[in-house]
């Protein structure tokens, strides 16, 4: 496992005797890493107490245009005023495939000091403060699927792997997307010989990932044309949000002209210039009609003042209400019940695009309904415990979570829900779904999750919400805000399914 680095203000001119320049970088609501390159004598001024950032990357959304409806941190009204940027030091890393440039993550606080409402980072170490004040600490894993493609050249239609001008972005605005090709074709889970198609970047990207610290555990293909997955090695909950977000953006801008060495972590965007290996990772929830989505499933558990896992119960219960939960602690109990309570009242923050909810329909092996399981994969959380783990793997998996979320949102809000159901002593109100039973079925009783982001956005920011109370009217009003425009851009657009289903008949 990783272990978390402690660097102090006065270890930072000998940690960067070398180095001329420092790389900065925070995350916006939609988890896309917004930064500079700054000198080192301007780094060592701020490192301390931080410096201002304009306010803008809360004030527009993932295509940086200003959101239809202004909202409270960046307006208009405010000037789009500068907030407070202030490194964490602890997230120092350097950038293999970047010559080495050292590289810290910020986190963005109000002028007057408090911690900014909407700041992922934030909003994740505020909740997880709670449980620490109190000796417990919780754990996390990331596992992520994503669809890969390789744009054609626009010359001869061909693949290529030469750098040219033709992006998959220049593709897009040429071709259908179906036109897109896959990286490979069929459908091959866990195949040893798919990868070695594309060996150098394969290989690539699981080196990469261990000397940025995002390592690996386990990487391999998915079901699905093109599928990968990559498990993250499991470790503080923090520090595993920031090796989410921050592996997502090494992976969607992997290749250039020299393989690892020299791509740029801070280009988020899927959109990005074509490169040797011509590859656009994907992590849309639902990128292909008809095939599998891309799930971003995380695993939580809570470990107490002497390091065991609170979940596990050491003496099985010998009359449990349900089977499923013989091995899991009263403590596991309450924290699964908050999690199923709460779980409707945060949908946009585990699946927060308009795609997100093509991946959330019946039949296809993803969770459309409050539900929970002992080793169950088709509910929303399935219960890792004894018999078929061990004691110390005892966690809690939510399924329902998609690539396309934010990890630091999705976090908080589980460990939210779940220390709610802990500190109110909260039962589990739906049973357990059974084997052999389809989720949204006649037999599984759990409340259907939103069918559309519009349903759970409203959901989200009704008053007396659960997300109010779990993490905040300032959170919830800024969030759902930004999910508002996406809904309202989506009611706008006019796709190409429209137009050719009516062009001629109506």
């Amino acid at each position: 496992m990783a272990v978390e680095l402690h660097v102090t203000v006065e270890q930072l001119p000998k940690l960067l005797r070398h180095d001329t320049k420092i790389k900065l970088a925070g995350v916006d609501v939609d988890g896309i890493l917004r930064g500079k390159l700054v000198s080192k004598k301007k780094f060592l001024s701020v490192a301390k107490d931080g410096f201002g950032f304009c306010s803008v990357v809360f004030g527009w959304d993932m295509h940086d245009m200003t959101y239809l409806r202004e909202l409270k941190i960046s307006n208009k009204e405010n000037g789009y005023r500068d907030i407070i940027a202030v490194p964490d030091l602890s997230s120092f890393r350097r950038i293999p495939w970047e010559d080495n440039v050292p590289f810290f993550l910020v986190s963005f606080f109000e002028p007057e000091g408090a911690t900014l409402s909407a700041c992922p980072r934030g909003l994740l170490r505020t909740v997880a403060d709670k449980l620490e004040a109190v000796g417990y600490h919780a754990m996390a894993g990331a596992e992520y699927e994503f669809y890969q493609f390789r744009a054609p050249s626009a010359s001869s239609g061909a693949p290529t792997s030469e750098r040219n001008s033709s992006s998959t972005a220049k593709f897009l605005n040429e071709n259908p997307v179906d036109a897109l090709p896959s990286l490979t074709e069929g459908m091959f889970g866990y195949s040893l010989t798919r990868p070695v198609h594309n060996q150098e970047y394969y290989y690539g990207i699981f080196d990469a990932c261990e000397k940025f610290r995002c390592e690996v555990e386990g990487w391999h293909t998915e079901s699905g044309p093109g599928v990968y997955e990559a498990a993250l090695e499991f470790g503080e909950i923090k520090e595993m949000a920031d090796k989410a977000g921050l592996f997502k953006s090494v992976t969607r801008s992997f290749p250039r002209s020299e393989g690892p060495k020299s791509f740029n972590s801070l280009r988020y965007v899927v959109k990005s210039l074509g490169s040797k290996f011509g590859i656009t990772p994907c992590f849309m929830a639902k990128p292909r009609q008809g095939l599998p989505g891309n799930s971003g499933h995380m695993h939580v558990s809570i470990t107490g003042p002497s390091g065991l896992n609170l979940f596990y119960r050491e003496e099985k219960d010998q009359n449990p209400k349900w089977p499923d939960i013989a091995h899991l602690s009263d403590f596991g109990r309450h924290f699964l019940a908050g999690l199923l309570d709460g779980l409707p009242d945060i949908m946009p923050l585990v699946a927060p695009t308009v795609n997100s909810y093509k991946r959330l329909v019946e039949n296809f092996w993803a969770p459309v309904t409050v539900s929970w399981g002992l080793e169950h994969r088709a509910a929303s959380i399935r219960l890792i415990a004894p018999p078929t783990a061990s004691p110390k793997a005892t966690r809690f998996e939510i399924r329902v979570a998609g690539a396309d979320a934010n990890p630091h949102y999705v976090l908080a809000a589980v460990l939210a829900l779940g220390w709610r159901g802990v500190v109110k002593k909260m039962e589990i109100e739906v049973p357990p779904l059974g084997k052999g039973e389809d989720v949204g079925g006649s037999a599984d009783q759990g409340e259907r999750l939103a069918r559309s982001l519009g349903e759970a956005t409203e959901r989200f920011m009704r008053k007396g919400s659960v997300a109010r109370e779990a993490l905040g009217d300032g959170f919830v009003e800024h969030f759902g805000g930004t999910r508002e425009h996406e809904v309202r851009l989506w009611n706008e657009a006019v796709t190409d399914w429209e137009v050719r289903r009516y062009i001629e008949t109506v």
